[in-house]
């Protein structure tokens, strides 16, 4: 952040027992939580916000000031997949053919098929945000590459700024190509309230481990 007010580095420590993880694998708990560090609030969320990670974040956030921005980081991308909510089907089962991977404890509503578009949960998500509007960044990875965007929502009424970032197991770039693997680089500015993120490619040439980071695409948003 701006002047090294503040320096992130061992801060997200969790620790899972036995009974935790269970309860984790069972999808009966999902491992969440959220910390303040200086003027910035990070969530940290399962694989998508449904409706029980807004319960939980919406509590979470009646403790923070509208006047402070929220990073939500999690898995999947804001127009979500329909494979990953409970399988409305028959036994609402794992099967290969219904195809559903029951990943989240919502139950799909748009359909039964996992190929029609999860509009009415994108929707509730998009009202959540309006509720939560100091929410000024989402951080997600799936189909893994460098990606800056405003997700608008399915009505075209909301702008979240989004985050996708690449993956050195399973890039959709990179793991074809070794010389995209890349991370990013977050810098916030308090006195202009804005955000950068710059992509850094690390691996530009393996057969040379001292080349210097490569700088890639950034973005710089606002945080008012």
């Amino acid at each position: 952040m701006s002047k090294a007010k503040y320096r992130i580095r061992n801060c997200f420590v969790v620790q899972f027992t036995t009974e935790t993880l269970r309860s984790v694998v069972n999808c009966t708990k999902k491992p969440h939580f959220s910390r303040n560090i200086g003027p910035i609030h990070f969530v940290f969320i399962n694989l998508w916000p449904d409706s029980s990670e807004r319960a939980w974040m919406g509590k979470d956030l009646s403790q923070i000031p509208d006047s402070i921005p929220v990073f939500v980081f999690t898995h999947s991308m804001p127009d979500v997949e329909a494979r990953f909510f409970v399988n409305p089907n028959n036994d609402h089962s794992i099967n290969p053919n219904d195809k559903f991977e029951n990943l989240l404890t919502e139950m799909f509503k748009d359909g039964t098929n996992v190929k029609t578009p999860a509009i009415i949960e994108q929707r509730a998500l998009a009202g959540f945000l309006k509720l939560h509007p100091n929410i000024k960044a989402y951080f997600h990875g799936h189909n893994n590459y460098t990606q800056f965007y405003d997700w608008k929502g399915p009505d075209n009424n909301i702008l979240l700024h989004c985050y996708r970032v690449d993956s050195p197991m399973k890039g959709e770039k990179s793991s074809k190509d070794e010389t995209k693997i890349s991370f990013q680089l977050v810098s916030i500015n308090l006195n202009s309230k804005t955000i950068t993120s710059r992509e850094c490619i690390w691996n530009s040439e393996p057969s040379n481990p001292a080349h210097p980071i490569v700088w890639g695409a950034s973005v710089t948003n606002s945080l008012r």
